[in-house]
């Protein structure tokens, strides 16, 4: 910075230099204000402290833009957090708190915050009006949604089910966070079949890396949201000939898979337009010639 000192005039600040290179999608700011926490880092009219609120539908698209038919370029799960930011009409402009990824999401899709004990570990979970299966059903919400579920109490308890502050959901369709039971593969093949959803992260729909930011979120590991953030951020390189296992990543340009085995892969898909598995030979046979490096690395998460 540099001032002016003239008897007759007011100081004058301006930036010299280039503010340096960020991530616009998990950097809190825009032209007009940014997050207080890059005060004095980074230069904004104003900054504002963040405002969390949970979403409350079972899945809200997450906009580039303040418009219904924007590009997507993520998704919040019920029970997720959203820092809210701005708010202009019926959009908020903010970022989630498991990723820190920017975007605008409708008002509407938000409520106060609330905590969460459970995670729906099935591709859906059903909530009854009452704890019977043969009670209405009030909602549904897709594999990767988060709860406040209690155990029921009384004469009528029913072990079978807990309770949320929308209804009753079967034990058996979540578990508490950070318990889910099985591997990655386990919890990724859980998803098969789920149509291929450009910026989806849920059971109803996901693209390659929301399968595997919510297949490593479900087991506790917290991921990037694209697969180039998830290439530089996650696990140590499997070097040209060392053999592949279960649960390794597989990048390529703007695509990411896990493998199953030493061969094949599970991966959210535009080619099958859904979570399928199949040999990674397949997957790399089907970039186009001039693709020099269609693996751009391997990596085994610790």
């Amino acid at each position: 910075m540099s001032d002016s000192s003239s008897s007759n005039e007011q100081p004058r600040f301006e930036l010299n230099g280039p503010m340096g290179d960020y991530d616009k999608r998990t950097t809190h700011i825009r032209g007009d204000l940014a997050d207080i926490k890059l005060a004095g880092k980074l230069f904004a009219p104003h900054y504002v402290v963040p405002q969390p609120r949970s979403c409350v539908i079972a899945t809200a698209t997450m906009h580039e833009l303040p418009m219904g038919d924007a590009r997507a370029v993520s998704q919040l799960v019920h029970g997720e957090t959203f820092a809210v930011l701005d708010i202009s009409g019926e959009w908020a402009w903010g970022f989630g708190t498991h990723d820190d990824y920017l975007g605008y999401v409708r008002l509407s899709a938000l409520g106060q915050e609330t905590e969460t004990s459970h995670v729906v570990d099935t591709r859906a979970a059903l909530i009854f009006a009452q704890p019977d299966i043969k009670s209405a059903l009030l909602e549904r919400l897709p594999m990767g949604a988060r709860l406040k579920c209690t155990a029921m109490e009384g004469e009528d308890a029913n072990p079978a089910f807990l309770k949320t502050d929308k209804g009753y959901v079967h034990v058996r369709h979540v578990s508490e966070l950070g318990s889910v039971q099985g591997s990655s593969v386990d919890i990724a093949r859980k998803f098969m079949g789920a149509p291929y959803v450009w910026g989806g992260r849920s059971g109803d729909g996901l693209d390659c890396s929301g399968l595997v930011q919510m297949v490593l979120g479900m087991k506790g590991i917290k991921a990037p949201r694209d697969s180039d953030q998830q290439m530089a951020a996650l696990g140590h390189d499997v070097h040209e000939g060392e053999t592949l296992q279960a649960g390794d990543l597989i990048f390529f340009p703007g695509h990411v898979g896990i493998m199953t085995d030493s061969e094949n892969m599970i991966h959210a898909n535009a080619h099958w337009m859904q979570v399928a598995e199949e040999p990674l030979a397949d997957v790399v046979a089907r970039f186009p010639d001039d693709v020099e490096q269609p693996v751009l690395a391997r990596k085994r998460l610790a």
